[in-house]
């Protein structure tokens, strides 16, 4: 079989030149994908920066917030880029974004319960029932709040136990925040004797109160009868404070009421029962 030396070169030069044009496409193609890259990575970079900054200038807004949002655009901005750069290749954009929501569908079915503390902290960070060094209650959890996080929050009791609470149960039951009104209602509830001067004592526990310079004169202190009991009548003081001040002004109160007691003769009697025999009284 005899070979055309003029076929073959022209076959060759056929195909060095479709190689030619391909290398020339797609090194306009890798060209224009590095400039994609190169510029959207400053640009993500830029807008992380800048959100963060801004948010930071906004009174009141939680850092830990800014940062989340700053980095998810920051996030986002690169997944558009990379998208962008396939499609410079020729690759079919539309599935490549329908397998990004597919996996971000299968993820989010799969962290459910860390995506429901995810955005129980957001809404805590936006609405802000309490804050850091407030003192709250929520349901079985009690304490000083130390760190709102994402995923959850740190506090610490009153007798210094470290508390890790997830968001999601902050957020889903009602908040006893303690400090965020400044002031709180106090009661001292105390027990005298039947035969003890009501008035009198109530009056004695006033006069105590009004003697602290802690306690509010706006609502006055007052003192109430607050139960007959089986072996006293039990006297409450009720009365208004600084939040910083109501463990100390309450112990501080309440032992001043038992010193002032027993210098004016009112009793405070101990738990006593009467029994009553009826017939025969039996003998040792």
């Amino acid at each position: 079989m005899e070979i055309d030396p003029q076929g073959t070169w022209i076959a060759i030069q056929a195909g060095i030149a479709q190689i030619s044009g391909l290398a020339i496409s797609y090194a306009f193609s890798i060209i224009g994908a590095v400039i994609l890259l190169v510029a959207g990575w400053m640009v993500a970079g830029f807008a992380e920066r800048s959100i963060f900054s801004a948010l930071g200038r906004v009174r009141g807004f939680d850092s830990t917030l800014s940062r989340f949002i700053s980095t998810a655009a920051r996030y986002a901005i690169l997944i558009i880029v990379v998208v962008m750069v396939l499609g410079q290749f020729g690759v079919q954009t539309a599935s490549i974004i329908a397998a990004i929501g597919a996996i971000g569908l299968a993820i989010g079915l799969a962290l459910q319960g860390t995506l429901q503390n995810i955005a129980a902290g957001m809404m805590l960070l936006f609405l802000r029932p309490f804050k850091i060094g407030e003192y709250i209650q929520v349901g079985s959890v009690e304490g000083t709040v130390e760190e709102i996080g994402l995923f959850a929050t740190r506090l610490r009791s009153v007798d210094g136990t470290f508390i890790l609470s997830p968001n999601a149960k902050l957020w889903n039951e009602p908040v006893y925040n303690k400090n965020r009104n400044g002031v709180r209602r106090t009661d001292i509830t105390i027990g005298i004797s039947y035969d003890d001067d009501i008035d009198f004592a109530q009056a004695t526990l006033i006069d105590i109160a009004r003697s602290d310079s802690r306690v509010s004169g706006e609502p006055a202190p007052t003192a109430f009868v607050s139960e007959l009991g089986d072996s006293a009548v039990s006297i409450t003081l009720r009365y208004w404070t600084n939040d910083k001040d109501f463990f100390s002004t309450k112990l501080d109160l309440t032992k001043l009421a038992k010193q002032t007691f027993d210098q004016k003769g009112i009793s405070i009697p101990f738990p006593q029962q009467e029994v009553v025999y009826r017939g025969q009284v039996p003998t040792q």
